[in-house]
């Protein structure tokens, strides 16, 4: 298998350190940085959390970059009872791993011109808030060339978790995926949305989590601890975030829908909302009455859950 060049965005909570897990150890992902945001925890907390997981998953040299500590305009939401203080439910500990001094911006550009230089794009897969895909994308559009997609984590073409209608990852920052969809619609750049609809499809049981945890394999065993830390007294959790990653491994278990896809910036109670557009047939071009342009996105709407979760699992285990 030829491994595929990744760059991660995280923001790491629970999610992102299952999808962390995975890029570290499928064969078929090749994970040259990582950058760090703000959302599930702090920035300098989720700083701290990736670099566990990458120590626990038995990553190499990584570059781990530090981000946006806050979002574009927008007050940062109080995210403690989702993920816990730390981000990680109680389980993040300290790390020796030395971060990258390049800030997340200047890490992202520097990979990327590396990629344009190579001939080898980079796939990028940010699994939390949009804010530091945005300022890169606005800041340094000659990136945009050693880019081969953005497959992010956010959204949904139906309900919401924090809102009826807002997913976490764009509600946290409405304004960076707004213009990140917008800056990948002028560059060009070809985006995947991994949403609410198949977010939750995705699961791994608590027997799962028994035979993790009963490995000698500290990866394992904080995999096994976070899925029932997400489970929550049930009998299944959701990889969540990881679904990105194994959509890179196994496009076909991914069945996606390409829609027009706009972001709700007003206050009211559509906020953050992910419009999209999956009407048939001929139609207005009615972006000139909401004085934006809709990005052309392939939105997952459903997904190979058993096969997916088989493959994050056999990652994990080796």
């Amino acid at each position: 298998m030829t491994a595929v060049p990744v760059v991660m965005d995280v923001d790491t909570g629970i999610d992102d350190a299952f999808a962390l897990m995975f890029a570290v150890r499928h064969p078929g992902i090749d994970l040259r940085a990582v950058t760090c945001v703000a959302g599930n925890a702090p920035v300098d907390q989720v700083v701290a959390n990736t670099c566990y997981v990458l120590d626990a998953a038995g990553a190499g040299e990584v570059p781990v970059g530090r981000g946006a500590t806050a979002p574009l305009l927008a007050p940062t939401p109080d995210t403690g009872h989702v993920h816990g203080l730390d981000g990680l439910g109680g389980f993040s500990r300290p790390s020796d791993r030395r971060t990258c001094p390049l800030p997340a911006l200047d890490l992202l550009r520097h990979e990327l011109l590396a990629a344009v230089g190579n001939g080898e794009p980079v796939t990028v897969v940010p699994t939390g808030p949009l804010t530091n895909i945005a300022l890169l994308l606005r800041a340094h559009p000659e990136v945009a060339a050693g880019i081969e997609r953005i497959v992010f984590m956010g959204g949904s073409a139906s309900v919401g978790n924090v809102t009826a209608v807002a997913e976490f990852n764009v509600f946290h920052d409405p304004e960076a995926a707004a213009i990140m969809l917008a800056a990948a619609r002028d560059l060009d750049i070809p985006v995947t949305m991994y949403g609410l609809d198949v977010f939750e499809q995705v699961r791994v049981t608590d027997s799962d989590a028994a035979t993790l945890s009963g490995r000698l394999d500290p990866g394992c065993q904080l995999a096994g601890a976070l899925i029932v830390a997400r489970a929550r007294g049930e009998e299944s959790a959701s990889i969540g975030d990881a679904g990105t990653l194994c959509a890179i491994v196994d496009p076909d278990g991914l069945g996606t829908e390409r829609c027009a896809v706009r972001v709700e910036l007003g206050h009211g109670f559509a906020r953050a909302q992910t419009i999209v557009d999956r009407r048939r047939g001929p139609r207005g071009d009615d972006h000139h009455s909401h004085g934006t342009v809709p990005t052309q996105v392939d939105v997952a709407l459903t997904v190979d859950a058993r096969g997916y979760a088989g493959l994050w699992l056999g990652a994990l285990t080796g």
